[in-house]
């Protein structure tokens, strides 16, 4: 089946309504995310694998995105639910300028925080007029309302998962009052937060281990295999656990989150049910009222809301046996993966992750669950700035990381650098690379797992230029050259040769 049109192409569904409808017939949850479809007959949006009878075509209507299918009034279905669909990734033409205002809206509604609009214009570099043309040329609707949806769809999912009340879920959501949040979502869904909990009863009614459960879609095909071995080897004793297999992850985590200017610290707990195209992600009590920051971690960290239709066909030129549903592991922490980065510089995996395993024990704080194994948090920026060099040193890590790793330490302190997915790339990687003993290769990968840019190469890395068979990086960039823009996922794609022969 031919692919939907383009990703941020606002009216690109009105041209071909016929390919949108045969996606919905089809069911195919490859498309899932990628447009809704809202019935007129009865003003309820669906997402295209809906197991309702399908709408006939004259009834439908196509969006882009759940944002655009509520300005023009429809409501969530209450079957599929939209709030669970994979939602806005980097790939989605990463370098406009309307889909990085996206993802730093999202990074603003994750984060509790209100819209800013100037300041995100000048993070990008325009005018916050110019921003607003831009963004509703691409999108259809004004950024307000963008992030109007999503903090209505994350109340709606808490609503139907958790037993979190009605305050509770407004201020998990970012909303500043419970009058404004039961207002925006009566006019929105024509309904209250209570009315909603009464027709669709929490599908949790008791919290496990004092936490809550919630569900994230992506969308097939997913290589679970292929990130439960890279997770399981670069694991972190007392911090992660990783179990499973054949097609199965089991990944459990400590986890420090800072929301709406306060620090969160718990543990979660992800399993797949590749069934359902799911990961079900279970969240300590502690981290709850972060819940939105913690599912966009989750989002990033395992790379949910990739699209194979688009990046798998372009890793076909790649000297080595296909895997479909390849995706890049993030950063669950963007400190602490740009520390495992800088840790791994020169040395192999194993040895990058003892030396992580001793600073975690020398400067990692305590922390109670429910599983012996997970007992340390990763040391904070302000830790490792404040460390005695020489403490640090006596772990096995040589001097210049040390000075790398407490300059990366002070200049996220001091705010001169952002370790966010959301943080523009060019002038992140223009931080990093003014730090003392951070190199190229240290920054493609820090672009490439922290800040979920799909197009990093780090063509010195001696994995990559193993799986090639080369040792010259020209050749690395040559072979990479077919599959712009996702080289980070042809780099990842050339790990897995090594790891799994297979």
């Amino acid at each position: 089946m031919p692919a939907p049109a383009a990703p941020l192409d606002a009216t690109a569904a009105a041209g071909d309504h016929a390919r949108w409808y045969a996606a919905l017939v089809a069911r195919d949850a490859r498309f899932d995310g990628r447009f809704y479809v809202g019935v007129v007959s009865t003003g309820v949006y669906c997402r295209p694998v809906c197991r309702v009878r399908t709408p006939l075509s004259r009834n439908c209507r196509f969006f882009r995105h759940a944002a655009l299918a509520e300005a023009a009034g429809f409501r969530p279905c209450l079957r599929c639910r939209p709030e669970l669909a994979p939602g806005l990734s980097m790939v989605d033409s990463p370098k406009t300028l309307a889909a990085q205002a996206a993802r730093l809206i999202e990074a603003a509604a994750a984060d509790g925080r209100g819209l800013r609009l100037p300041e995100i214009a000048a993070r990008l570099g325009v005018t916050d007029r110019h921003l607003r043309r831009i963004f509703g040329e691409a999108f259809g609707i004004s950024p307000l309302a963008f992030l109007q949806t999503r903090r209505l769809l994350q109340a709606k999912q808490l609503l139907a998962d958790t037993s979190l009340s009605v305050t509770e879920v407004a201020h998990a959501s970012g909303f500043s009052s419970l009058r404004r949040f039961n207002a925006a979502f009566a006019e929105h869904y024509r309904l209250s937060p209570s009315g909603l909990r009464r027709l669709r009863p929490p599908a949790h009614p008791a919290p496990v281990q004092e936490g809550v459960s919630v569900r994230l879609g992506y969308r097939p095909p997913y290589d679970v295999a292929g990130m439960r071995r890279f997770l399981a080897g670069r694991a972190i004793p007392e911090m992660e656990s990783v179990d499973g297999d054949a097609d199965t992850l089991v990944l459990r985590r400590t986890l420090r989150v800072v929301h709406d200017g306060r620090v969160f610290a718990g543990w979660i707990e992800a399993r797949f049910d590749t069934a359902r195209h799911e990961v079900v992600l279970q969240v300590s009590a502690p981290l709850v009222p972060a819940l939105a920051a913690v599912l966009d971690r989750l989002r990033h960290g395992l790379d949910l809301d990739a699209d194979p239709s688009l990046i798998d066909p372009l890793l076909t030129p790649l000297p080595v046996p296909a895997r479909p549903g390849v995706r890049v592991p993030g950063a669950f922490d963007g400190f602490e993966s740009a520390v495992r980065v800088v840790l791994g510089q020169q040395v192999s995996v194993a040895a990058a992750r003892t030396l992580a395993r001793r600073l975690l024990a020398a400067f990692g704080e305590p922390l109670s669950t429910p599983w012996p194994a997970l007992a340390r948090l990763f040391p904070s920026p302000q830790v490792i700035a404040c460390a005695d060099a020489a403490a640090i040193g006596r772990l096995g890590i040589v001097r210049q990381r040390v000075g790398a790793l407490q300059a990366m330490a002070r200049a996220v302190v001091d705010g001169r650098l952002d370790l966010q997915r959301s943080a523009p790339l060019e002038p992140t990687l223009q931080a990093l690379r003014a730090l003392p003993g951070i190199g190229e290769w240290t920054a493609q990968m820090i672009a490439m797992r922290v800040l979920a840019w799909p197009d990093a190469l780090p063509d010195t890395d001696i994995g990559v230029l193993r799986a090639l068979q080369t040792r010259d990086p020209a050749q690395v960039r040559a072979a990479a050259e077919a599959c712009r823009p996702w080289r980070s996922y042809a780099v990842v794609r050339l790990w897995q040769t090594l790891e799994d022969p297979r």
